[in-house]
């Protein structure tokens, strides 16, 4: 039978010798000692702490049964040997799994990135939906202001899950330790998706939202054109909550939600398993970079750092892991309205809608329905392509692939192309320069809002 076993206890050579007859050269005698008085005080450790087995009085009594006195000497032999002097029973774990080989390479390159180039709502998670089916394990972070809508008849929007959960439902998936929570958004999520607890992980540090954080993002609203939903006075929560003098509300976190009990696992365990299976992993970033917290024009940006650099932080993946970072575009770059008239940030050159409309020949009033918050509701307001922002991103992120999304909004005609070659030659002039800018190839481009509206130029 294929797997892996442990025999456990092997006490004198020939023990040994005897598996080794029967199973040849998959056999691995691992010999693991320490010194006298460190096995004799974890002897008695052991019996403080009620062991169920029957224990002798002392380790010296232990020693005086010759095979036991014996089995250092088998050190000798063995092809691996750990002194576990100074180690607790987890290091022991760690430092056997790795002379075992049973860790993988810290190299393989494993992780996709998917970013927003933008200031959010660049059709992440069309492009999601669509990639999904190549990946073993789907990762989202960021919290629940930030929708992502798939092209399922009728259209769903994930505000927690990754947008590839309907698309590939035999992937894993995992909501990062970095992550905001709104437990009753999520569950509902959770339930109108049919996600069952085995697929599900859940990091124990993610972050609940509690009605006190929606109320003190009520004023944001209006001044910044925020979604309101609380994650932004969630983080600033987190920090100050380190002293429950400090806060409120106390700090709860997943690991803390009767409710989420069968979800809940650390993410640095699931990406250890991953890693060692060579699982492909993609990680979904939410809104753009534009509205990082640290990189766009405060303040009107959002509570976190939207990069590739903060998503990979947020669910715990190094660097060194990073195989793709395919950055999301869109031919006319969106932000949100404050609802009020007013602004909800800068943009460069900002158009009207009836003014797209002209040039794309979509009707008006199909563009004022497609272009509204997916969580806010609010009207969007809409600019040129702004490339002096696409340099920008570029030199956060670092991707290795553009998605450039709203073909049909150059012109109407690309929502009827199936191939690169049947889209407008205004449109394909438009990505030449859009690679000449960006240094990396337009990978991928979306035609509209639908299951298959995205050309597949990859080469990977």
């Amino acid at each position: 039978v294929d797997g892996f076993y442990i025999v456990d206890g092997v006490r004198i050579a020939d023990q040994v010798e005897g598996l080794r007859r029967a199973f040849g050269r998959d056999v691995i005698h691992l010999h693991l000692d320490a010194p006298r008085n460190e096995l004799a005080a974890r002897y008695e450790r052991r019996r403080d702490e009620g062991s169920q087995i029957e224990e002798l009085d002392s380790y010296d009594q232990v020693l005086l049964n010759a095979t036991e006195a014996n089995t250092s000497a088998l050190a000798a032999d063995a092809d691996v040997a750990i002194n576990s002097k100074r180690c607790s029973a987890p290091d022991v774990l760690v430092r056997a799994a790795a002379a075992l080989g049973l860790l993988g390479p810290n190299y393989a390159r494993l992780v996709d990135v998917l970013i927003g180039g933008e200031y959010g709502s660049e059709g992440k998670g069309n492009l999601a939906f669509y990639l999904a089916r190549e990946y073993d394990l789907l990762i989202r972070v960021g919290g629940p202001n930030a929708g992502h809508t798939v092209p399922l008849a009728p259209p769903f929007t994930h505000r927690s899950l990754p947008s590839g959960t309907m698309a590939n439902e035999e992937a894993k998936l995992l909501i990062g330790p970095g992550a905001v929570l709104d437990l009753d958004v999520l569950l509902k999520e959770i339930a109108e998706c049919q996600v069952e607890a085995d697929r599900l992980w859940i990091d124990p540090q993610a972050m609940i939202i509690e009605q006190t954080d929606l109320e003190v993002e009520r004023a944001l609203k209006d001044d910044i054109g925020s979604t309101g939903r609380g994650g932004g006075a969630a983080a600033a929560r987190r920090i100050m909550g380190r002293s429950e003098k400090l806060v409120d509300t106390p700090v709860r976190l997943a690991g803390q939600v009767r409710e989420l009990t069968p979800y809940i696992r650390a993410a640095s365990e699931v990406l250890t398993e991953a890693y060692s299976k060579g699982a492909r992993i993609l990680l979904e970033g939410t809104q753009g970079t534009a509205l990082s917290l640290f990189h766009g024009s405060y303040p009107h940006v959002t509570s976190r750092d939207t990069t590739v650099s903060g998503c990979l932080a947020e669910a715990g993946i190094p660097p060194a892991r990073v195989n793709r970072v395919i950055m999301v575009c869109r031919t006319y770059p969106i932000r949100v309205g404050d609802g009020t008239g007013g602004t909800s940030g800068p943009m460069s050159q900002e158009v009207s809608w009836e003014e797209l409309a002209e040039r794309s020949r979509i009707p008006l009033d199909d563009l004022l329905a497609a272009e509204k918050g997916s969580v806010s509701g609010k009207q969007r307001r809409v600019a040129e392509f702004d490339w002096t922002l696409l340099r920008s991103a570029v030199q956060l992120n670092g991707p290795t692939d553009i998605a450039l999304t709203f073909a049909d909004y150059i012109d109407v005609a690309n929502q009827n192309a199936r191939r690169f070659d049947q889209l407008t030659e205004d449109t394909l002039r438009f990505i030449e320069e859009v690679e000449n800018v960006a240094g990396v190839p337009v990978s991928l481009i979306v035609t509209r809002f639908a299951v298959r509206s995205v050309i597949d130029r990859r080469r990977w």
